[in-house]
């Protein structure tokens, strides 16, 4: 049964197990918490939102112990609570699950769930009790759910399956209190609904949980009290009957999104192919695909995980092989597309994964906008750079895009919210004027704010003349800024929905049942 099937219902509040009061912290000399307060019951879900900068992660690196408070007051368990750094915290009953898991993927699972402390032969003596910790392991693993021997090495489990051991880490240190950031990103949907139910069976067992998450509807459908913040500031916090997914966007960002999707110009019509794919079918992946994008047009692409959508996105761009089919780009059949052939040819690719295949993390904002565009700016016998000119376009484009950085050539990759790292890799593509682009979740695991900055983005691309390939998990999304949509299932194209035949129902329904052969084209 999914998650969205079988969320429990909560015990009545009664006496915090967490209250914080007051709770202010500044860096540098400038406040980033404003009198923050809330509370936290046991064998409940606290859902915590805002977006990028509004304090959340402050305020859990505070509970965390990674932070200290300037000012306030945190009583946990009835006791004042001051945690001197993270193990204190953990020793105390807080359990933090990262969005970056904190796993040693080189070592076993029983190894990481007693990284910290093994069970010992003897007491007091450097002798580690095997035995003992693969069977506490097993028994760990158990309690979430994970038949897998705790002998696995953590390099070949999913990312559901490392979420679960972190969970099973949690279990085994006593957590009162699990703190969970963005912790649905890299899941499946199967996955998800796997992660929601293992937190219901904590939540039964009185174990607090508090949610930090951009996907407001897994808020309203898992969390039992939702607090919202802003700019450092407490702005609304409610049991969950009284809030609304509308009213959670409003305090966020301290405006109403009468829209959250901006509109298009109607009076642009699309103009000829930009892209043709005939029969492209690689096996194990793709089977027959065919379509055409057009000038001004953006094409979304809907489907399940495994649909084969992001396989056909990189086959696009030259990035796997394809067995049989042809690509034609503006016209020119790309006999054997790489990267380079199709960036040649006015591509670009904005992978799924921004981190560890979109962006320099450990370089500076100008760098990474120039990566792709350095040799439009070489030239001479020696291929020199044209420092001023590129210096200066790029200033440009980080401006264009709007990159919330004061200092583009000293602030690292790393350092930037999720939205700001998006624009980023947005702009390096924009610097080469392409005319296709392909997007592979665009908005995946930024807040409400940027992603309506992202649709900006590409509704100024489609009016400026570029076809869009939008891929994304969000029917809403796709609803929102598509004016085709083609349905994968098993790497085939299932359906293909026009504006005005946009249907939830029957997008889900083309994804799910293998019978469909819709007529809508």
């Amino acid at each position: 049964m999914s998650a969205a099937a079988s969320v429990s219902a909560a015990p009545a509040a009664g006496a915090p197990l967490l209250e914080i009061e007051g709770l202010c912290k500044s860096f540098f000399g400038v406040e980033v918490l404003h009198k923050v307060g809330f509370t936290v019951h046991a064998g409940r879900v606290l859902g915590l939102v805002g977006e990028n900068g509004s304090g959340k992660s402050t305020t859990m690196n505070i509970i965390g112990g990674v932070h200290q408070m300037d000012s306030g007051r945190i009583m946990f368990g009835g006791a004042d609570y001051r945690p001197k750094g993270p193990r204190d915290a953990s020793k105390q009953g807080i359990a933090f699950i990262h969005q970056e898991l904190n796993l040693f993927r080189n070592l076993s699972i029983a190894e990481n769930l007693f990284i910290t402390e093994f069970p010992k032969l003897v007491p007091g003596l450097p002798f580690i009790d095997r035995g003992a910790a693969r069977k506490r392991a097993s028994e760990l693993l158990a309690a979430v759910d994970l038949d897998i021997p705790p002998t696995t090495l953590v390099n070949r489990l999913s990312q559901g399956e490392r979420q679960l051991v972190e969970i099973a880490k949690a279990l085994g240190a006593k957590a009162k209190i699990i703190i969970f950031d963005e912790p649905t990103t890299s899941l499946t949907t199967r996955e998800t609904d796997r992660l929601f139910d293992i937190i219901n069976k904590l939540r039964q067992q009185g174990i607090a949980i508090i949610y930090i998450s951009h996907i407001l509807d897994d808020i309203m459908r898992l969390c039992d009290d939702i607090v919202v913040l802003r700019d450092g500031n407490l702005v609304g916090k409610a049991l969950k009957a009284d809030m609304t997914i509308e009213r959670m966007i409003s305090l966020m960002v301290g405006r109403n999104i009468d829209q959250l999707f901006p509109p298009r110009d109607s009076a642009i019509a699309a103009g000829p192919p930009v892209l043709e794919v005939r029969n492209i079918t690689q096996r194990g992946t793709v089977k027959d695909i065919s379509f055409s994008l057009r000038a001004g047009e953006v094409l979304g692409v809907s489907g399940l995980m495994g649909a084969g959508r992001s396989e056909l996105a990189r086959i696009l761009f030259g990035i796997d092989d394809f067995g049989s089919g042809e690509i034609i780009v503006n016209g020119k059949a790309l006999t054997k597309p790489t990267p380079t052939v199709c960036m040649d040819n006015g591509m670009a690719f904005l992978t799924e994964d921004r981190r560890a295949e979109g962006l320099m993390m450990e370089a500076p904002i100008d760098h990474n906008i120039a990566l792709s565009s350095l040799q439009a700016y070489a030239g001479g016998f020696a291929h020199k750079i044209d420092s001023t000119r590129l210096n200066a376009d790029v200033s440009k484009m980080s401006a264009s895009v709007q990159i919330g950085a004061r200092d583009i050539a000293n602030t690292l990759v790393k350092n930037l919210s999720g939205g700001n790292q998006q624009k980023v890799v947005i702009g390096k593509w924009l610097l080469r004027e392409p005319t296709v682009f392909i997007l592979d979740e665009p908005t995946r695991g930024i807040d409400v704010g940027a992603k309506n900055e992202v649709y900006k983005i590409i509704n100024r691309l489609a009016a400026g003349g570029a076809g869009i390939l939008m891929i994304s998990s969000e029917i809403e999304e796709l609803v929102g800024m598509s004016d085709r949509i083609m349905v994968m299932a098993h790497g085939e194209i299932r359906a293909t929905f026009e504006r005005g035949a946009f249907d939830r129902e029957e997008l889900l329904r083309a994804a799910m049942w293998d019978g469909i052969r819709s007529n809508a084209k």
